[in-house]
Parts: C-alpha cells; sequence; structure tokens
C-alpha cells in the first residue's frame, strides 16, 4: 500500500480558509495513494495558541467538510491531521479525523498527552482519554499525536488493540528534531510496527518548525524521510511485514509488564 504523507507549511500571514482549499488541493493530487496523512493543527498552527479559541470548530465543521470531500475526490483513507474541536459541552481538544475513501468519518481522536507545561496547550484544551484504532482493508492504524510520541505506552496500548501502522501527526519545533527522528525509529523498533510521522513546515507564532516527516519500518529502518520544507513524502508499505516482523524476531510475546492482570481460579 502507498501511503503519502503531506508536509504542509503554516505560515500565519496565509488565512485558515486559504490553507483550507490547499490543503484540498495537494489531497486530491495524491490520487493512486492508499492513505494519506495531514500534519497536526495545521489550519491553524500547532503554537498559534491566540488563535485557538477563535479557529475552534465541530468535528462536521469546515476542516472536517472539505477533507471529506477530498478524500472522496482522491478516493483516499486520509488522516486529515487535527483541528480544534469545540466539543457540545465547549470544552475544546486537540481531535485527528480520519476519513474513508467516501468521505465518511471513520475515526475520531483526542490527543491524549497535553503538550506546554501548564500553559498553550496544556492548559487551554482537554485531554482526550480513549485510545483509537482504525482498520483500513490491509492495516490497522493506531493514532497518536505529536507530544503523545514522548510516551511509549500509548504505543503499546495501541499494538494491544491491533495496530500495525502507528501515525503520528505533528507540529514539531525544530529545536528538537533530534527527539522527533530518534523516537519515531523507537516506537516502531519497540512495536515492531510501521511509524507514519507527519510535521509540519514553515514558522508560526515565532516557532520554527521541524518538518523532516518520517516514515519507518517495523525493523527501524527510514523508508523515507522530507527535508525541512513544504513537500509530500511517499512511501510503499507492505502491509505484511509487522506480522512478519513479529513472527521473526518474537519480542513481544516476552514482555513481562503492563499486561492485563491474570484472572480466574488460582489467580
Amino acid at each position: 500500500m502507498r501511503a503519502s504523507l503531506i508536509q504542509i507549511a503554516v505560515d500565519q500571514d496565509e488565512s485558515v480558509d486559504s490553507r483550507r482549499n490547499r490543503a484540498a488541493e495537494l489531497v486530491r493530487e495524491q490520487r493512486g495513494s492508499d492513505l494519506v496523512v495531514l500534519p497536526e493543527l495545521w489550519p491553524v498552527g500547532a503554537f498559534a495558541y491566540e488563535a485557538f479559541e477563535a479557529e475552534a470548530e465541530t468535528l462536521d465543521g469546515p476542516t472536517c467538510r472539505l477533507m471529506a470531500k477530498a478524500a472522496a475526490d482522491a478516493g483516499v483513507w486520509l488522516h486529515a491531521g487535527s483541528v480544534v474541536e469545540r466539543a457540545p459541552d465547549g470544552r475544546l481538544f486537540n481531535t485527528s479525523l480520519v476519513l474513508t475513501p467516501e468521505g465518511r468519518l471513520a475515526g475520531v481522536y483526542r490527543k491524549i498527552h497535553r503538550f506546554g507545561f501548564d500553559k498553550g496547550e496544556a492548559v487551554m484544551m482537554a485531554a482526550g482519554e480513549e485510545l483509537v484504532t482504525v482498520r483500513l482493508p490491509e492495516v490497522t492504524l493506531g493514532l497518536g499525536t505529536c507530544y503523545d510520541l514522548r510516551f511509549p505506552e500509548l504505543f503499546r496500548g495501541l499494538v494491544d488493540a491491533g495496530a500495525d501502522v502507528l501515525v503520528v501527526p505533528a507540529g514539531w519545533p525544530e529545536r528538537r528534531r533530534a527527539h522527533w527522528t530518534l523516537l519515531a525509529r523507537a516506537r516502531a523498533v519497540e512495536n515492531q510496527a510501521y511509524v507514519l510521522a507527519c510535521g509540519t513546515a514553515g514558522t508560526h507564532s515565532g516557532v520554527e518548525q521541524a518538518g523532516h516527516s518520517i516514515v519507518v519500518d517495523p525493523w527501524g529502518e527510514v523508508l523515507a524521510e522530507a527535508g525541512g520544507g513544504e513537500q509530500v513524502l511517499t512511501a510503499d508499505l507492505d502491509p505484511k511485514r509487522p506480522a512478519a516482523t513479529r513472527d521473526q524476531f518474537p519480542a513481544l510475546k516476552d514482555r513481562r509488564l503492563g499486561l492485563a492482570p491474570p484472572s480466574g481460579p488460582g489467580a
């Protein structure tokens, strides 16, 4: 299966509507791919905290509607990155959306680990509580977002739920780019899964973005890596490779910690 990661540039001088339309056109250009991925909070910018309240939208808001049409036009599964979601109770979430090739909403993930150390996203947005997987015809996606990448227990939970492709949209800063690459490879190796990590390019709210979106295979080998600017990164994945890797080197079977407690007689 072919995956395309759209490393879109976020520039505060471009309007949100303009960027939505540009992203939709980039998605349409990926006809022939099976899965397309956009970055975290690309409509507004992951560090544009001052705009979160004004740009918040519901799950059936303008970003989802436009991305649903783009997915259907291109005939692709689309991980539409994340948006600032306004929930019915008024709370804000950093919410990822996965759409089918027919434009139907197939998965919604609210970011569990919020970045900011008691400021920014960490205080403006509520924390998600549920692990989310999405079944595609050939693979199962496990969803995480940006800062989640630093928390391996989340991805272990996704693997336990059946994930073999871990998708991580991000707005990762350039000053910590070395961590981005290191953590993406670590999550792939320890979970024997593909990692598709899609970041933003550009600079927003004074924070230079790392770019360098990356596709890593279940052995930790980098299949493709972007540079720092806006571009589309494409890689071909073998849906059978995660299972083959786990059979060839069955480390996951040797886990002793973090497993469900025993139950039944004699427990």
